[in-house]
């Protein structure tokens, strides 16, 4: 009885230590695939996380614009728009191309942007809208 014991135990031993040795060699020979399927999890979950992040980010935005909206300036959404382009420099022709509108649109949204916003030209209007954080 004492014999079988010690016989099943170092075959449970030994089949241990094969295994262990074949996963050590699978893992051996297989090296580049595990270092490969370990960075792209990495990447995967930085990239999901990314996203996250910039959707938070587009959503805290759309949120502020909302309540920019719904202010006692009352800037419509064309107006926040032809301010946004402004923002980033672009001229009066350049707006009109990028939101499909004539020139003389976009001279009306800004004409209503200064009275709305209480000043008198772009730079001013920008300055305003930096203090009421509208970007």
């Amino acid at each position: 009885m004492k014999s079988t014991i010690v016989y099943g135990i170092s075959m449970a031993v030994l089949l241990f230590l094969l295994k262990w040795l074949e996963v050590k060699y699978l893992i051996m020979d297989n090296l580049f695939e595990l270092y490969a399927g370990i960075i792209a999890i990495v990447f995967m979950v930085l990239g999901a996380w990314f996203m996250y992040s910039l959707q938070q980010k587009k959503q805290e935005i759309a949120e502020k614009k909302q309540i920019i909206q719904n202010t006692e300036i009352g800037l419509s959404q064309r107006e926040l728009d032809v301010l946004e382009l402004m923002s980033q420099g672009y001229s009066n022709q350049q707006i009109a191309d990028k939101l499909f509108l004539s020139i003389h649109t976009i001279k009306t949204h800004s004409s209503n942007l200064f009275l709305k916003l209480d000043v008198k030209n772009r730079t001013q209007a920008l300055l305003k809208a930096k203090e009421l954080e509208i970007f």
